[in-house]
């Protein structure tokens, strides 16, 4: 009777349990400190394969010069899509040495892929509109440390 008790508990438990997949974003995640030209990013850094699939979903916004780099343990083609993800955002897709590749405004909640244009280990993500605004295209290089370290 006790073993069956403690399974019964032990499954009470992890059901009541809250993950980041069941609807809250996830925070708290180590930042890093990027440039383009004289603006200032300061960005939320999703480097494991759980942090990179939550990603900026179930936020209900973010401040303007905030962002998120998902770094990739190699170069490859990246694609990301905003399935419960509340806010407009741009992707940048990032070389290595920081060079944006290609940028793609993505719309909330859809399941629309936005892939780069060619292999890359980093993609910033940024409130839509935000790149436009600072006059910044494909071929701007970023500065920073996840970039200045590949040299």
């Amino acid at each position: 009777m006790k073993p069956i008790f403690i399974a019964v508990i032990s499954c009470v438990l992890a059901w009541s349990a809250p993950t980041q997949a069941q609807g809250g974003p996830q925070m708290n995640l180590p930042r890093t400190q990027i440039t383009a030209g004289m603006y200032l990013i300061d960005a939320q850094v999703a480097a494991n394969p759980e942090q990179r699939a939550t990603g900026l979903m179930f936020r209900p916004q973010m401040p303007s010069g905030e962002g998120m780099l998902f770094v990739f343990d190699a170069p490859s083609e990246q694609c990301f899509w905003m399935k419960n993800t509340l806010l407009p955002l741009t992707a940048a897709f990032v070389a290595d040495d920081g060079t944006i590749v290609n940028l793609a405004d993505m719309k909330p909640q859809t399941t629309t892929s936005h892939c780069s244009e060619k292999p890359v280990r980093y993609v910033l993500e940024m409130n839509q509109g935000w790149f436009a605004q600072k006059g910044i295209k494909p071929g701007f290089k970023l500065r920073g440390q996840p970039f200045d370290a590949r040299k």
